[in-house]
């Protein structure tokens, strides 16, 4: 009992005294209809971890989507910067995603659904208001790694605006 309460009281700590921040994607949500909400926690100045959970709203038809129906992506971040405004980043994920892709057998059509999981690297900037009001900008690739029916390179790329807390 006594290391459960000793284990709830060093989690609680941690997330109580730790900068966070929670984004939306809004350029998915805007150019490619689809929502991405991020968490982000600092573990110091110069690094972060945090869980982005992305679905898509565009139908499979369109010609211009992702081809994940639903990604979530745990991160770290590595700030090289500990500048108050303006910080680069690099990022390394891992994306759990599933989504269809089209086959054609025996000349029809069919939906193969897949679920996979993504190993990437990405890069940015992040803007940090004295207010609170973040924007981070970000662009990076993964490898799927374990299916034959998904795409080979996942895409990481986003325009977040959040808040810090």
């Amino acid at each position: 009992m006594k290391k459960l309460a000793l284990i709830l009281v060093l989690l609680t700590s941690s997330i109580t005294y730790s900068q966070q921040e929670i984004k939306l994607d809004i350029a998915n949500a805007l150019v490619i209809k689809s929502l991405e909400f991020s968490y982000e926690n600092y573990i110091s100045e110069e690094s972060s971890f945090g869980i982005s959970a992305l679905y898509n709203l565009e139908k499979q038809s369109a010609t211009f989507r992702y081809n994940e129906n639903m990604m979530i992506t745990p991160y770290y971040r590595h700030y090289f910067t500990t500048n108050e405004k303006w910080n680069f980043f690099g990022e390394g994920f891992v994306g759990i995603n599933s989504g269809k892709t089209e086959s054609v057998e025996d000349s029809g059509v069919y939906d193969l659904k897949y679920t996979d999981g993504a190993l990437g690297v990405a890069v940015g900037t992040k803007y940090i208001s004295s207010g609170g009001l973040i924007v981070d900008l970000y662009a990076g690739l993964g490898r799927n790694l374990f299916g034959s029916d998904s795409p080979i390179i996942v895409p990481r790329v986003g325009l977040n605006v959040g808040w810090r807390f």
